[in-house]
């Protein structure tokens, strides 16, 4: 079959493996940037503080330049598996997934419980771009858990499962940071989840990327 390949098709294939492969680098990143700077930053703690907070002080720039990254990352993905999926939805959600992040970038999280350093301990002052972030950041969670489900129709049977499990794993880490309670289990199992979702979007690029002939 492979031998077959006519010019466009290779074309084809190879640009939407190249979309694909923004799928599996986009996690790393983001976890790596968010990673780096929680554990050198004054005054941030992991068990307590969301790594939106990193948004704020003077090195917030790092932070609101790691969500518009990664953000276009995931759309960059979005594209390849609009390329190589028959499904309509789940590109479309993946895609909000990343314009959610992007915008969560631009509307900076605002700061609270201490952090950055000097900050007053508490929730803080809820300012417009603060409301803006928890929004875009609740649509693009959502779309993203229905985009799990949605684009296990259209795998096999055992990565349909991976896929249903994961969107459930993200959908209780969200539920716990979304409850309000900063016990520093439902701080660190959000956490979890983000990784859990980005290995979820990572593991589908390569499967896909791996059936696309290019040669």
């Amino acid at each position: 079959m492979t031998a077959t390949l006519v010019a466009p098709e290779i074309r084809a294939n190879r640009i939407t493996r190249s979309l694909l492969g923004y799928g599996v680098l986009a996690g790393p990143f983001y976890v790596a940037v968010s990673l780096a700077q929680a554990l050198t930053r004054e005054g941030f703690d992991l068990g307590r503080h969301s790594w939106s907070l990193l948004a704020n002080g003077s090195l917030g720039w790092v932070q609101v330049t790691n969500f518009v990254l990664t953000g276009l990352m995931v759309i960059a993905a979005a594209v390849g598996l609009a390329r190589a999926v028959p499904s309509r939805w789940a590109p479309r959600l993946v895609g909000v997934f990343g314009a959610s992040m992007i915008a969560a970038g631009a509307l900076r999280a605002d700061p609270a419980l201490g952090f950055p350093a000097g900050t007053p301990d508490g929730p803080g002052t809820v300012s417009w771009h603060g409301i803006g972030h928890l929004t875009a950041g609740g649509i693009g969670f959502l779309c993203v858990i229905v985009a799990t489900w949605v684009l296990a129709r259209h795998q096999p049977r055992g990565l349909g499962w991976y896929s249903r499990i994961s969107g459930v794993l993200f959908l209780a880490g969200f539920v716990g940071i979304a409850s309000g309670n900063r016990a520093p289990a439902l701080t660190l199992g959000f956490v979890a989840g983000v990784v859990i979702i980005f290995t979820w979007l990572a593991v589908i690029s390569v499967r896909l990327y791996r059936s696309l002939p290019c040669r």
